[in-house]
Formats: structure tokens, sequence, C-alpha cells
């Protein structure tokens, strides 16, 4: 990633509504062929960041780089993007395939000739001309052929074929939603927004979406930066997250890397679950918390440091009581399926924890961790 060029930079950008800064000194490296995820609840900045890289809102500070130029003050139709929004804006007089067609057939046509090659339209035209004069008229209609073949290209791609005649209102949310990337997709941008536009469906066709919008961008190629709420959408979709609170950035990285290194307690609070506790630091590879010392691995306090110990549900390992470091007392059991949901009391402290094992309100349990599945954070000075 390092020796690539940016695609789209962010820096020092700032934007202001009524005093307040809802975007707040953002810095960010979007690189080319990236799934990039803006992730946060509603409020956190990220859709007003989205609207600045497309154009639609400006910044009042900072600067817009998209290709090495700044784009600030451009506006959308002349920026390498199309943008998908939540609520699709598909046009509801129109079929499918108009409504695909759209952005297309109202262009210039110096426009299309440039979109769909000069040489090669011209070519087309030559051959359909034989040993007459190719004329506009015959150019316009190759390029008319073209559009057609786009459109096509376009809702295959989002498994629609056959669609073109439907009516809008004749189809589901799900295939709207899959008109409005085709609409998208057919101009062949170089980064396409995605503004939570998988919140109007039902879960299991928002996750099979989430699966075929992952395989379409490694297809396409295409830059995806995507905005959404929902931490599993952007684990499982993302190559890298940007976690959002108040405008400014919380923390930046793979979903693997921010789900298991948060930096703060809002970033573990927010991705997955998490149990967090107050301990101390002893000395190099050994930290204190719920009363009992514990080996941990990989990081590097001051010798008496106060932090906070973050570790997962998932990553207790139950054990035998006279193996164990912690014995606590099941106060709550919950079946989900693949694992067992159980709050575990031990002392004044009541832990969520993971387990396929199968326990009683009542019973002792027996908990054990390895020292990689230890995390430490800094406390932070507002706590």
């Amino acid at each position: 990633m390092a020796t690539k060029k940016p695609l789209i930079e962010l820096i020092h950008v700032t934007k202001t509504y009524d005093d307040e800064n809802v975007v707040n000194d953002v810095n960010l490296a979007i690189y080319p062929n990236e799934f990039v995820t803006l992730l946060g609840p509603s409020g956190c900045g990220k859709t007003t960041t989205l609207r600045m890289i497309a154009g639609f809102v400006q910044p009042d500070q900072g600067e817009i780089i998209i290709n090495g130029k700044l784009f600030n003050n451009l506006p959308p139709y002349a920026r390498p993007i199309h943008t998908v929004f939540q609520r699709y804006a598909l046009f509801p007089h129109l079929n499918v395939y108009d409504n695909v067609a759209f952005g297309l057939n109202n262009r210039s046509w110096e426009y299309l000739l440039h979109f769909f090659n000069e040489e090669k339209v011209k070519a087309e035209a030559k051959e359909f001309a034989g040993d007459k004069e190719v004329s506009n008229r015959l150019i316009r209609k190759v390029i008319s052929n073209k559009i057609e073949a786009a459109v096509k290209e376009a809702l295959a791609l989002v498994k629609l074929s056959g669609y073109e005649n439907r009516k809008i209102d004749q189809i589901s949310g799900g295939q709207q939603q899959r008109v409005a990337l085709a609409r998208a997709l057919v101009n062949k941008p170089q980064i396409l927004l995605l503004d939570e536009p998988l919140a109007a469906l039902d879960l299991k066709l928002r996750q099979n979406m989430q699966y075929e919008l992952k395989e379409m961008q490694r297809e396409l190629g295409i830059t995806f930066v995507f905005v959404t709420h929902d931490q599993e959408e952007a684990m499982t979709m993302s190559d890298r997250i940007v976690v959002m609170k108040d405008g400014i950035i919380q923390q930046l990285g793979t979903p693997k890397s921010i789900y298991n290194e948060p930096v703060n307690r809002y970033v573990a609070q927010f991705i997955g679950e998490s149990n967090i506790m107050p301990g101390t630091y002893i000395k190099k590879d050994l930290v204190n918390f719920l009363g009992v010392d514990f080996a941990c691995m990989g990081y590097d306090f001051a010798n008496g440091e106060k932090v906070d110990v973050v570790i997962r549900p998932e990553d207790f390992d139950v054990v035998e009581l006279d193996k164990a470091k912690l014995v606590g007392k099941v106060t709550f059991s919950l079946f989900k399926g693949v694992h067992n949901e159980l709050e575990v009391e031990i002392g004044d402290t009541t832990l969520l924890l993971h387990t396929y094992e199968s326990y009683e309100i009542g019973q002792s349990i027996g908990i054990s961790i390895d020292p990689y599945e230890i995390h430490m954070m800094k406390v932070e000075t507002n706590e």
C-alpha cells in the first residue's frame, strides 16, 4: 500500500454547521481498488465526508485531492465519481433499462464519443458505411448501440438480465438497489460512493448483497467508499475501516486490526462486544486485573501504569475449576445457535463470555485467558 499513490486524499478537511464541526480536521488517504468503509453512528460525520468527496458539499477548510488534483470546487458531474444513495433515487416513470441508461442518454455526443473511444466508434461506423461516407447519423447509431450494450452489461453484472422492460414499482427493494448500482456502474466510474445502500433491505437480502458488492468490487477494480453504521457490514466487506465519532477519525485499519487492537474504549465497544476492565501493568509481560496476575504479550507500558484491559467474549477459555485463573458464577445463559452467551459474575464484575459448553444459572465456571488474547489500552484522561 505504501508504494501506491493515493487515489483520494482528504487533508485537514473540516465542515461546520451551526458553529459545530460535523467533520473535524480529517486526514485520510484512499488507494486505488480499495474497499474503504466509513463507520460510525448517526451524526458522526461519515455521510458529510462522503458528500464532500462526491462534491455535493464543499469543505470549509482543507483540501480534497483526487488523482493528484485539487477538487474542492469542482461540481459532482466533473468528478470521476458516481454515488449510490440509500433511497436509490430511481425514476418511477422510467423502466429499468431507461433508468440505467439515463446518465449516458443525457450526455453530449462529444462526451459519448470520448467515453466509448472515438477511434473505435468511427471504425465501426466505417464498417457499417462500407463504400459510403461516414455520416453523423451513422456515428450516432453506433453510439446508441454501444449505450444499449453497456446497459445490458451493467444489468448482467447485477444479475438483472431480462428485467429491462420492468417498471420500477414492479420490482422488489433488492432489485431496485441493483438497478441503482447498475446505473452507477454503466458510467464506468473510477470511484463509487455508497451511502448506506443496504439499509432498507431485509437481513437475508442485505447479507447476500454484502458478498455480491465485495465480489463486484474485486472484479471491476473500482475504488468503493462505503458508508454504514452497521459494524458487521463493515467487517464483512472492507479492506480498511475508518471508525468515526463526533467528526473525528478514531481509528483506521483493517477489520482484523481494528477488532483485535482497538485504540480506545469507543472503538472497542463499537466494533463487536468487549469486556473492558481496569488493570495495572505490573512489568513486562505481566498485567493484573480482577485481582489476578496474568501473562501478556506485546506491550510496553511503564511498570505500575494503570491500563484498560480488553478481552473479547470468545477469547476466554472455559476450564476445569481446579485449573482456572478465575472462578465465577453464571448469572445469565442464552443459546445463540453457534455458541452460548453467558454472563459471569466475578466479585463486583460481570463478564460477557461465549462458549460452546452449556451452563445453568447459578453454576460455577472456571476461566483462563491466553496471553495473546489480552489486549491493553492507555486509560483515557476523560474517563
